[in-house]
């Protein structure tokens, strides 16, 4: 895999993001506000966003979401297939719920 191609990769995932990330915003916010685990401060400046400025934003060659994998527990949660889905997703959503949010600094 080339640079370009991994460039290309970055700037889809950015998109589908940024995309996904203000469809969830305005269908409903504070169910996005927690899944995302933004700031109500970020959800706002996501929400204000025309497609230019998403595409531009798209365009950046760093990933622009935050994967939550920096927490064993909870990466073990989502991923244990033992348990049964539902009682693993519900603890990972606890544990995600006490995770402090994204903000803009």
């Amino acid at each position: 895999m080339s640079l370009a191609d991994t460039h290309n990769d970055i700037k889809e995932v950015n998109l589908a993001y940024l995309m996904l990330a203000q469809n969830m915003i305005r269908a409903d916010r504070a169910g996005a506000v927690f899944r995302l685990g933004i700031s109500d401060e970020i959800a706002d400046i996501l929400d204000r966003l025309t497609p230019g400025q998403i595409l531009k934003m798209a365009a950046s060659d760093m990933l622009i979401c935050n994967f939550r994998f920096d927490d064993k527990l909870l990466l073990n949660l989502l991923a244990n297939h033992e348990r049964e889905r539902g009682v693993g997703h519900f603890h990972a959503a606890i544990l995600a719920a006490g995770k402090p949010v994204e903000s803009v600094v």
